[in-house]
């Protein structure tokens, strides 16, 4: 499953925030409460490497995933490149 940080505008008070979820979905403004604020923009992290002792862990968020992204680990590498190489032929 996509696994999505979306990033929202309120029409009504100008309240900017972000958001994760499983899709590109309307949210509501925590501020003023106004109802279905689309997102202005959105990162894929579906996929996505994180530094770990040294090492770079490419994660990527199953379909199962729903309320939290759930990532599990694909792979382990010893440099950033070797991980988005590993990403850019998956």
């Amino acid at each position: 499953m996509a696994w999505f940080r979306n990033y929202y505008r309120c029409a009504h008070c100008g309240t900017e925030w972000p958001d994760e979820w499983s899709c590109m979905c309307d949210d509501d403004c925590p501020h003023c409460g106004a109802r279905h604020m689309s997102p202005f923009d959105s990162d894929d992290l579906t996929t996505i490497i994180e530094p770990c002792g040294g090492e770079y862990v490419v994660l990527w968020s199953p379909e199962t995933a729903d309320d939290n992204a759930a990532y599990r680990e694909l792979g382990r590498f010893p440099t950033r490149a070797q991980a988005e190489d590993f990403v850019a032929t998956g």
